[in-house]
């Protein structure tokens, strides 16, 4: 629990044994019985059955060692963590295979542009299709928003010294120079403001595009998302601001593996359509739509969500009566199966950031296998998947006890089988 829950270095964990008198408490025992547990533990799932899973997946990296992973974007498993010698396509392809070979089968997968991890996809999955990660493919653009923020601010500032000294200068030379010092201020000021100004619009507009439906609840389509987006990304590259030029380039015009999720958007707005009317389909998107906004929302803005995604609830339920349920649970799971980004993998980064950090990026396979098995039985606080472990949301099956006591019985049961072993060989 030291190690994993309060992400505790070996030397202080050691520390803490001492001051209580727990024996053994040296370090090199420590880590030796936390690689004992490690290895008790699998890096990759398995299922009894095939389940077809979204896959998700990222390189995280130890020093000059990767990180290959591969989650479930549903139940945010980690299907496999591994400590890889390189990031290329025939080690991705192994990685990939590896998964079918414990029954898991995926329609598609989400990740970033890594030339290893793409071509190793699409060498073991030829016939299964790819989306482009959002989050990385704008990434930069978005971070450009805050040094123009700050030079906004420095500007204004730098404005608001200069009319100060304006107005404490006495004689006429320096009331002259002062001001000529202010109405250059005040002209950089406007320009830093406005540059500002007009590339946070931009995003925007840019960040609702990518949305899957409007403001009125209608699905959007592909050849409107990419018009959308090609319209925005022309608006920005009028701004007057010397790093716009580089950070568009790698973009270019919106190509269509970023447009994939909006492909099974027009696929479902189609089916509704079919077996309830338009008015009610939006209602249920907006409800949809304002649901999935809430759960990354704070504060006043997290009860805006909830507030406008029950009262379209409330509008839905009035014209649907008796199949509400019904049509409200299917609209919901339809559209929160669409994968439009992997950013949930950065969870699998920022839980072993911590571990990589105190053991100086020298991590074990073992370790490894001790933060997934940590990560699948603990349950989730807040969100959406409260109170649920990722296991459970994988399999379905609810889990009999906390994390750390599954851990020890698991322990135990691999110590008796293998002691069990020893004394039949030696009989």
């Amino acid at each position: 629990m030291l190690r994993l829950e309060g992400n505790c270095s070996i030397p202080s964990i050691s520390s803490i044994f001492k001051h209580f008198n727990y024996q053994p408490s040296s370090v090199g025992y420590l880590s030796e019985a936390l690689q004992d547990y490690g290895r008790g533990v699998p890096s990759t799932l398995s299922m009894p059955h095939k389940k077809v899973v979204f896959y998700l997946r990222d390189e995280i990296f130890a020093i000059q060692a990767p990180i290959l992973v591969t989650i479930d974007a549903q139940s945010t498993a980690i299907l496999k963590i591994e400590l890889a010698a390189d990031r290329s396509a025939k080690t991705w392809d192994t990685h990939f295979k590896a998964l079918g070979a414990h029954r898991f089968h995926s329609p598609g997968m989400a990740s970033d542009r890594g030339v290893g991890l793409k071509a190793g996809y699409q060498a073991a999955c030829q016939e299964r299709f790819w989306v482009c990660d959002q989050f990385h493919e704008f990434q930069d653009l978005f971070q450009r928003a805050h040094p123009l923020e700050r030079q906004a601010y420095r500007a204004i500032a730098r404005e608001h010294e200069r009319a100060e000294t304006f107005y404490n200068a006495k004689r006429e030379a320096n009331l002259q120079k002062r001001l000529e010092q202010y109405e250059r201020a005040q002209q950089t000021c406007e320009q830093a403001m406005v540059k500002y100004d007009q590339l946070d619009e931009w995003l925007h507009l840019l960040r609702e595009a990518l949305h899957f439906c409007t403001d009125f609840g209608r699905l959007r389509t592909v050849a409107g998302v990419r018009s959308e987006l090609m319209a925005i990304l022309s608006l920005i590259e009028e701004i007057d601001d010397a790093q716009l030029p580089h950070i568009l380039k790698p973009i270019g015009s919106p190509r269509d593996d970023l447009l994939v999720p909006f492909e099974q958007v027009e696929s479902i707005h189609t089916e509704l359509l079919n077996l309830m009317p338009e008015p009610i389909v939006d209602a249920l998107v907006l409800a949809w739509h304002h649901d999935h906004l809430s759960h990354p929302s704070h504060g006043r803005q997290r009860h805006y969500h909830q507030r406008e995604c029950q009262q379209w609830l409330d509008f839905a339920q009035g014209l649907l009566e008796d199949p509400f349920d019904t049509f409200k649970g299917l609209v919901f799971e339809t559209l929160d199966s669409i994968v439009k980004a992997s950013s949930l993998v950065e969870m699998v980064n920022s839980l072993s950031r911590p571990f990589l950090h105190t053991c100086r990026g020298q991590i074990t396979q073992k370790t490894l296998n001790l933060i997934m098995f940590y990560h699948h039985h603990r349950r989730y606080k807040g969100g959406k998947r409260k109170g649920k472990a990722p296991i459970e949301l994988l399999t379905g099956e609810t889990l009999e006890g906390d994390w750390v006591d599954l851990l020890v019985s698991l322990d135990k049961l691999v110590s008796h089988t293998l002691l069990f072993f020893v004394i039949k060989v030696w009989r």
